[in-house]
């Protein structure tokens, strides 16, 4: 009987990335009311005050970008300066120009019949603009045929906002991350090991107060009861404290990818399997892993679960652990911005080191 974990996390509209994307959606919206045929490559920035909007637009009609901007940060909630952004103080900068010449070349020639729907023939001759992959997939874990993690995940941060919008607990603020870790058996869902909710909050609520409300009014509404028993781990807002938040508060840490990609390139070069995915996931302010999970796609030498055990066992990976182990504290990464980060045999890097390797396999007996 194979068990597993995978951990899934989602951001609610607060968020600083999610702040940047439905700002840049909006000014899409707006344009394609206007002018549905309109190219739009619109990206925006955001920090302590300050939103910049860049890209590539190319339309016919105006649209007034700061005031879509501010409209947007009004209705995601960040509309008084103690949240720490506010819509109306907040400085808007604008860098646009019209898309590259050279890749209009590739779409134009179909774009001239702009009313009507276009004929099989101009379809045929718009050419993509841009290179690229993209996959799709879909399961049958839950109704919405989503992965359940994600699906409770995102569920969680929906319910975040919901709560906070209608008035039913008036001190959160719009910044929130949920994540939940799922236990699987034998490919099935069939308990929630590890629930992560982390809020925005205004400075004189006690965090007693917020994990029973996170409880009450965010997770016994969405987790469904089934899924959940005494071992079940609820970490809300485990640093202790959320005041300070969206743009104000933003920060990212790419560690434990370098950390996966180590673990990862060991054990396929220890034999313990030809290919293997690593997946580490982690609570703000809680030094273990919530959960680690080895996929080895069929090709393990040994049980996924024993490869686990050697990884907890052997690779110290928690945040001071791997900056430790790695030795991450050093002026190495502009020569990883280009090129990939991963599989450089011309640059010294030390997620790229196979040191592990005879231990796991003695640990192993291969």
């Amino acid at each position: 009987m194979a068990r597993k974990l995978f951990t899934s996390e989602s951001v609610t509209e607060g968020h600083p990335d999610k702040i940047c994307d439905q700002i840049s959606d909006a000014v899409l919206d707006s344009i394609f009311e206007k002018d549905p045929m309109a190219r739009v490559a619109c990206e925006t920035s955001v920090t302590t005050g300050l939103v910049l909007v860049s890209g590539e637009i190319t339309t016919s009609c105006y649209v007034d970008i700061p005031k879509i901007v501010r409209e947007t940060i009004r209705e995601i909630g960040y509309d008084r300066a103690k949240y720490g952004f506010d819509c109306d103080t907040c400085a808007v900068l604008t860098a646009i120009d019209e898309q590259s010449p050279d890749i209009a070349m590739g779409v134009d020639r179909a774009l001239e019949a702009k009313k009507g729907e276009m004929t099989e023939e101009e379809i045929a001759v718009i050419g993509a603009g841009d290179q690229g992959m993209m996959f799709g997939f879909a399961c049958d874990e839950t109704p919405e045929l989503m992965p359940m993690p994600i699906a409770l995940a995102h569920k969680l941060a929906r319910r975040l906002s919901e709560v906070r919008k209608n008035g039913t607990l008036t001190y959160l603020r719009p910044d929130g991350k949920t994540q939940v870790t799922v236990e699987y058996e034998d490919d099935k869902p069939v308990r929630i090991d590890t629930i992560v909710i982390s809020t925005q909050h205004s400075p004189e609520v006690e965090h007693d107060q917020i994990e029973k409300d996170m409880m009450e009014h965010v997770i016994k509404p969405i987790v469904p009861v089934e899924l959940l028993d005494d071992k079940t781990k609820y970490f809300i807002n485990p640093t202790g404290r959320f005041v300070v938040g969206g743009p104000q508060g933003d920060a990212v840490d790419r560690s434990a990818a370098y950390a996966a990609r180590y673990v990862a390139k060991n054990i396929v070069a220890a034999g313990l399997a030809k290919k293997c995915e690593v997946q580490l996931a982690y609570a703000i302010g809680v030094a273990k892993p919530v959960s680690v999970l080895v996929e080895t796609f069929g090709t393990g030498k040994i049980p996924e679960e024993k490869i686990e055990e050697l990884v907890i066992k052997h690779f110290d990976l928690r945040p001071a652990g791997i900056i430790k182990s790695l030795d991450l504290r050093r002026p190495i990464y502009r020569q990883t911005a280009a090129y990939g980060h991963f599989g450089r045999n011309d640059i010294d890097l030390p997620w790229e080191k196979t040191d592990k390797v005879e231990i796991l396999k003695k640990e192993a007996n291969l």
